[in-house]
């Protein structure tokens, strides 16, 4: 037996094998993230059908004094929390082309936006004329608000990580297992938060 034909007629085989290993890894781990995403949907969901029905039932639902919120600045956090899930979107079709100087530069826009909503929504608990006790809003707005704003971080968190693991040598060569999971959790999280603007700021 010749070794090196052997050898010649393994190799193609070993690639192919691990090409669809790759490709079931991907696959198991994006409906493994899509699981998650509907329980925390569930979850979200809860919140917001308690939040309905509570503000429907109140005869007095704003704290004493507050006759509304101000929408100015949460419609500006709004805006850019949702643009940066375009930016998002460009920075994933950028890695599947290989862009990797452009995918890194979007990415880190996409964080930089959610670092300016986290700031932007701490500026504004730190002027609100209630607190988390004030009545049955306070306590709702600093839930819903706080519990958004923890996968907002968390987002970034993902986010950061996906970024230092582009820097590793072939690290997206073979796929691009996480950034799509990531890329999905950023979607919902501003779906999440479309959501909670309407019920808590436009919907007062």
């Amino acid at each position: 037996m010749d070794s090196s034909v052997t050898s010649d007629q393994m190799q193609p085989t070993s690639a192919a094998h691990a090409h669809e290993h790759t490709h079931d890894v991907q696959g198991t781990s994006l409906f493994g993230f899509i699981v998650f995403l509907l329980s925390e949907s569930v979850i979200f969901l809860s919140f917001f059908a308690g939040y309905i029905a509570i503000k429907t039932t109140s005869p007095s639902w704003l704290p004493p004094g507050v006759e509304g919120l101000e929408t100015r600045d949460p419609l500006i956090n709004t805006i850019v929390l949702v643009s940066s899930s375009f930016v998002i979107y460009f920075a994933e079709e950028a890695l599947k082309k290989h862009k990797m100087t452009l995918f890194r530069v979007l990415w880190f826009l996409t964080s930089a936006m959610g670092i300016y909503f986290l700031v932007g929504q701490a500026i504004e608990w730190i002027h609100l004329p209630f607190g988390f006790t004030t009545g049955v809003f306070g306590s709702l707005f600093y839930l819903l608000t706080g519990f958004h704003g923890l996968h907002v971080l968390t987002g970034v968190l993902l986010q950061f990580y996906m970024l230092y693991r582009s820097f590793m040598p072939n690290n997206y060569a073979a796929g691009h297992t996480g950034v799509t999971e990531v890329s999905l959790f950023w979607h919902f999280v501003d779906v999440i938060w479309i959501i909670l603007f309407c019920l808590i700021y436009v919907w007062q």
